[in-house]
């Protein structure tokens, strides 16, 4: 299949998040409380005429997704780019093709087409201070075959999730990470 076919397969924003089930609550705060600087303005003016769109592979379980999609989509909408939306698990076949470090069904992961479907560049999981934040949070945990192993793994995902959802500084990591990949 192609990007345009891709593109076309895939649902808009507002089927995505009525369909949430998980992080949906979440995902709303951060996208009702996130607000885009006016001094980018010159910034969504100069993407509205490259007229691209994007493909979204995500999954409503995914903290990251609920970080960094309702950030993602006020940039979209300033930027007047059509987003659709897949979940990644029913679509392991364009998943495949844009793995992380070439091994990893990371998400989210934002492809962006121009008006003839043509990849024009990628975005995702994580910008580099979350990811950091990530690799010294796991870092904390005990060894997988110790006993208490999963109980930690819990505690630490709901301890990323709240610090998701309430730290900006986290907010402003992807906002920027992702200006700087449209630029």
């Amino acid at each position: 299949m192609s990007l345009e076919e891709w593109f076309h397969k895939g649902m808009t924003a507002q089927e995505y998040v009525d369909q949430m089930e998980k992080h949906q609550k979440n995902f709303i705060y951060i996208y009702e409380n996130f607000s885009i600087p006016t001094q980018d303005q010159p910034l969504f003016e100069q993407l509205q005429t490259k007229r691209l769109r994007a493909i979204v592979l995500t999954e409503d379980w995914c903290g990251d997704a609920m970080l960094n999609i309702p950030i993602y989509l006020r940039l979209a909408e300033a930027s007047h780019i059509p987003t659709h939306f897949l979940s990644r698990d029913e679509n392991l076949e364009l998943m495949d093709q844009y793995l992380t470090n070439g091994q990893s069904r990371s998400i989210p992961k934002i492809i962006f087409i121009d008006s003839e479907g043509k990849e024009v560049g990628t975005w995702g999981p994580r910008a580099p201070e979350v990811q950091e934040f990530i690799n010294d949070s796991m870092a904390n945990l005990p060894e997988r075959k110790a006993d208490d192993h999963q109980e930690k793994q819990k505690e630490m995902l709901t301890f990323i999730t709240k610090a998701y959802r309430d730290h900006h500084d986290f907010w402003d990591y992807v906002y920027e990470d992702l200006k700087n990949t449209l630029k």
